[in-house]
């Protein structure tokens, strides 16, 4: 971990620790606390796997960030294994490439979706334009995923399927469902909401780790405002919001991860076998991107 993240790691643990033992949100759940996160230039981390993503697992890293467009890459080429990311364009476009051989261009309101499985490299740049605005969201896969071969969904948007105010980026909710090949037991949602709208989430009965993360707006009945990353106690209960004002959060809810996090500097596993593993699939990758002189 670099100083950045070590850095947003010690104001996350700060901010669980300080909002502990708020009252219980409108449908019953408590809150169990909630962090602004920590900038870095144009990005806010909001969790990280060493500190609530332990948590929150398998929901193992957020970032929230605003970029405007540049000729740069967006992150550089990098590698991950052992996780899944995903990536919610909320404004503008970016271009991606992939080490799975996929290439291409994803509009606002698109996702992309990179299960690393083994080992795999990825690279992305905000095209000309709007300011890119998004999320990006890390999973810890299963023990049965996290040494499968790579492989890479980028969704349209007007494939992502909605009900009511909630677009399905994992998962299912009511009639809509994500295209995206996910692990079972996870549910992810982009939910906008106008200002005095309620909306209810009752979660599966074995979903016992649910937060959310506001983009813009605000929420009652414990207010949650833009840029907050609010955690609920471990329950499968319901939970009730009504917008402050025009907004729109993500809301995750998922089966608890059953495993610790084993550490890489770009990989999440559940063992340091796995995790072993993954390092060597993704050295083999980067050598041959030296030759082919992109390191």
């Amino acid at each position: 971990m670099d100083n950045a993240i070590n850095a947003a790691n010690q104001q996350s643990r700060g901010a669980l620790l300080a909002d502990r033992g708020t009252p219980r949100n409108a449908g019953g759940r408590r809150l169990a606390f909630r962090t602004s996160g920590h900038q870095h230039g144009p990005i806010v981390r909001l969790v990280s796997p060493s500190d609530i993503g332990e948590v929150i697992k398998p929901f193992v890293f957020l970032d929230h960030g605003v970029i405007e467009p540049t000729k740069q890459p967006l992150f550089g080429i990098h590698p991950h294994s052992g996780i899944a990311t995903l990536t919610v364009l909320l404004t503008g476009a970016l271009a991606y490439e992939d080490t799975t051989g996929r290439r291409g261009e994803l509009a606002a309101g698109g996702l992309e979706w990179m299960k690393a499985g083994n080992g795999v490299w990825h690279d992305g740049r905000i095209l000309p334009g709007v300011a890119a605005r998004f999320f990006q969201l890390w999973i810890a896969l299963p023990a049965s995923q996290e040494n499968l071969p790579a492989e890479s969904q980028y969704v349209a948007p007007s494939e992502v399927q909605q009900d009511g105010p909630v677009r399905v980026l994992l998962g299912q909710y009511g009639r809509a469902r994500s295209p995206i090949r996910a692990p079972e037991g996870i549910h992810y949602f982009h939910v906008r909401l106008h200002h005095g709208q309620r909306w209810r989430y009752v979660p599966p009965s074995d979903h016992t780790v649910a937060w959310l993360a506001v983009d813009q707006g605000g929420l009652s009945s414990e207010p949650i405002h833009a840029g907050q990353l609010a955690v609920f106690e471990e329950s499968n209960g319901a939970l009730e919001f009504e917008a402050l004002e025009d907004t729109g959060f993500i809301l995750g809810s998922a089966v608890k991860h059953p495993h610790d996090l084993v550490l890489g500097n770009y990989s999440v596993h559940t063992s340091q076998p796995a995790l072993d593993r993954g390092e060597r699939k993704i050295t083999e990758i980067g050598k041959r991107l030296r030759a082919e002189g992109r390191l």
